[in-house]
């Protein structure tokens, strides 16, 4: 298990960020300390944040008073909320913060669901928690919480996990909330230049989006409509509007975000990253099967299209490391679905022996010398310990940047 500990000084935001969450349903509340927490599962922020004043002075002197925690199990690891809720408080009160007013979170939104904890580092007379030597505590008792509810060592796992959100599952119902789980983080996290590669990444979520075009009063309109999936494609739901998942999911925003994408893969040089691990991957790939296990093993998902005589016409690659949204003719002709429906059309029996590999394991142990030449820098990208929770990677960030903008005091 690995705890991430961040110090700030926004409560409303740390509040709100997890609060938004809860009212989306892709998280909840399992334990609160001093804190009202409603019946109906619904989060109040603002009521929530008067519960965390009322337990502190109006003057604090300390500038971070707000502890925002989330505590990240391995993913092989799948526990029950009231195992959550244990190694939770388990946590807090060896940390010290037992009597300070919490809120625990559950998050749900991504396939390893984890635990965000906010509390406050001063007592109700804004004097500072000792938390010397915080962190190394934190790791001592992760480590001794593994142990007792044997779970795995997160932090012994070094290949990074690809940011993989909840695809929608037909059986469970509640398809508008399913489908905003997608939706709105994939729009923030996904780099797509066209509507084309937009259509084919939510595909992949079991999730249809058509464009809609007619007229109010006398002036053309275009909008989006959303439908769930079942995993053959077939529509399984009523149709939604783009509206009731916001405007950043809208037929104008949605223009403005492709247009921005095509810049920011050239700025980001996001796509040649992409297009070096699919060029070594498909050198390695005797079949379209290979070719798509290997690459889902490197976070990869690829898309084939095909006509009514079996003919491949189109090809878009997802690289859910990055964000990247791609058809292959963007990485390059060599890429294209012709050149690649050309590779697989012949026979290669120097790939015949296929040699089986982990699913952990590390992405430059997966390649050949020569493929590590292409690579270049992709080698040498930061490995995580437990893979990434977008939306909190940007909420952290925001946290910075507003930590660099504010000028220090004369």
């Amino acid at each position: 298990m690995v705890a991430k500990i961040s110090y700030g000084s926004s409560l409303y935001g740390a509040l709100a960020y997890n609060g938004e969450k809860v009212n989306e349903g892709v998280a909840k509340v399992l334990e609160t300390n001093k804190v009202f927490s409603p019946a109906d599962g619904g989060h109040d922020i603002t009521a929530c944040m008067q519960d965390f004043l009322a337990c502190m002075p109006s003057h604090v002197l300390t500038k971070k008073p707000v502890i925002h925690i989330s505590l990240n199990p391995h993913p092989d690891d799948k526990l029950s909320d009231e195992q959550f809720s244990a190694i939770a408080l388990e946590y807090i009160e060896k940390m010290g913060y037992g009597n300070q007013p919490f809120v625990v979170y559950k998050h749900e939104d991504i396939d390893r669901h984890h635990l965000h904890i906010v509390t406050l580092a001063v007592d109700e007379r804004g004097k500072k928690i000792n938390d010397g030597n915080n962190f190394y505590k934190s790791k001592r008792i992760t480590r001794e919480i593994e142990r007792k509810y044997g779970l795995l060592p997160a932090e012994k796992q070094r290949v990074k996990e690809a940011f993989r959100l909840q695809k929608v599952r037909p059986k469970e119902g509640s398809f508008k909330k399913q489908l905003a789980s997608v939706i709105k983080p994939a729009a923030k996290f996904y780099h797509c230049p066209s509507f084309k590669e937009y259509r084919a990444l939510l595909s992949t979520y079991n999730i249809c989006v058509e464009e809609v075009k007619g007229e109010v009063d006398g002036k053309p309109y275009n909008g989006l409509v959303y439908f769930a999936t079942d995993d053959k494609g077939k529509k399984v739901s009523n149709p939604f509007k783009s509206s009731l998942f916001g405007k950043a999911v809208g037929y104008e925003a949605l223009q403005k975000s492709f247009k921005a994408s095509k810049e920011k893969l050239k700025e980001k040089h996001l796509a040649p990253k992409t297009k070096a691990v699919v060029a070594g991957t498909l050198r390695n790939s005797a079949t379209r099967e290979d070719f798509r296990d290997n690459l889902y093993r490197k976070g990869i998902d690829v898309l084939f299209r095909e006509n009514e005589e079996g003919r491949l016409y189109g090809i878009t690659f997802i690289d859910h490391n990055n964000g990247c949204v791609v058809n292959g003719s963007r990485l390059g002709k060599e890429l294209s679905a012709n050149a690649i429906a050309e590779w697989f059309d012949r026979p290669h029996p120097e790939l015949s022996v296929t040699i089986p590999q982990a699913e952990n394991q590390s992405v430059s142990q997966t390649f050949s010398t020569e493929d590590n030449s292409i690579l270049g820098g992709l080698l040498d990208l930061p490995m995580e310990a437990h893979g990434t929770d977008w939306e909190e990677e940007q909420f952290r960030r925001r946290m910075q940047r507003k930590k660099k903008q504010q000028k220090p005091r004369l």
